[in-house]
């Protein structure tokens, strides 16, 4: 549970990097040489990060207690471009970014 901030946050930055790597793909591919290569590549890659980030925030969302609008407001983020760096810097400033305190247990 500890390491779930921490890969929520190497998944938001990732996603937003394969976002810049799609982008870039795709103003080669429509501007400089009307090649599809650029963005055969950096597509299924941007597609799996964004896949990864929606599944990371569930999980975040769910360890560190968030409601259910925060949660909502991190998954619409990762369909703009860079908009998860946006909230990873927003959330980590309100300190969502912990896990829940896990329960005592008792001997």
């Amino acid at each position: 549970m500890r390491r779930i901030p921490a890969l929520f946050v190497a998944v938001a930055i990732a996603e937003a990097c394969s976002w810049a790597a799609l982008l870039i793909g795709m103003f080669f591919k429509y501007v400089v040489v009307r090649n599809e290569i650029g963005v055969q590549i950096a597509g299924p890659i941007h597609g799996g990060f964004f896949m990864a980030f929606l599944a990371v925030t569930v999980l975040q969302a769910r360890a560190a207690g968030w409601r259910w609008w925060v949660t909502l407001v991190a998954l619409a983020c990762s369909i703009p471009p860079f908009a998860t760096l946006a909230f990873e810097r927003w959330a980590r400033s309100r300190g969502l970014l912990t896990a829940a305190a896990e329960p005592a247990t008792q001997s």
